[in-house]
């Protein structure tokens, strides 16, 4: 039986901030991340606010903002497919190296606090509550919220275990499962379902690319 969301997210959540703690990102804190403009520092604080926005999204007040469905929310995002440069992008990456100015053992324990304070908040809601990151001018369910980090959580995981050259974290099968269907629908959004075919089952004419990001 599939796991809820918000199992899957506090899952997901463990793994990443495991990495996190790893002393191969210590070591490497300062060094360049294998994400342009991103220090490995940054990138792992990057990583562990995909827990803190969570539990800011759980104490925010958003009454009066229209709620959009998960997909209605990647169609909006600024971020989405757009240049490095983008003024949405050179924030998020800004927001990253601030944070990473407290070191790494202050990122990871803040982290740790809030996974902890979500581990009994979570498991008392059912999922439809009203959430989201407390940036954007929209809210969406709680459920949605969470499989948009669950998805930040895998993504980013892989990104920060290639820059210190550990082994990216094998995630939580149904865990990996959300982040595997969202990427395709983005995919498939982008580029069109004969492409990621090709690309999953004849590499003899897969393209160049299928990123839905």
């Amino acid at each position: 039986m599939t796991s809820s969301i918000r199992d899957q997210y506090r899952t997901a959540a463990r793994t990443a901030l495991g990495l996190a703690e790893d002393g191969a990102v210590a070591k490497a804190w300062a060094e360049p991340s294998a994400l342009a403009g991103f220090t490995v520092g940054g990138l792992a604080a990057h990583l562990v606010q995909q827990i803190t926005s969570v539990t800011a999204g759980l104490a925010a007040d958003h009454a009066g903002k229209e709620r959009v469905g998960l997909f209605e929310h990647y169609g909006r995002a600024a971020w989405l497919a757009a240049d490095l440069d983008n003024d949405y992008n050179t924030g998020i990456r800004d927001g990253g190296e601030r944070a990473a100015e407290a070191g790494p053992a202050a990122v990871t324990a803040e982290a740790r606090a809030a996974l902890e304070a979500l581990e009994t908040a979570l498991a008392a809601m059912d999922g439809t509550e009203t959430s989201g990151n407390t940036r954007w001018p929209y809210a969406m369910s709680l459920d949605d919220f969470l499989r948009t980090r669950i998805m930040e959580l895998v993504v980013h995981g892989d990104d920060l275990a290639y820059s210190v050259g550990v082994d990216t974290p094998v995630f939580d099968e149904d865990v990996f499962d959300t982040a595997a269907w969202m990427l395709a629908r983005l995919s498939v959004k982008r580029h069109g379902q004969a492409s990621l075919v090709r690309a999953l089952a004849r590499a003899e004419r897969a393209p160049e690319s299928v990123s839905g990001l």
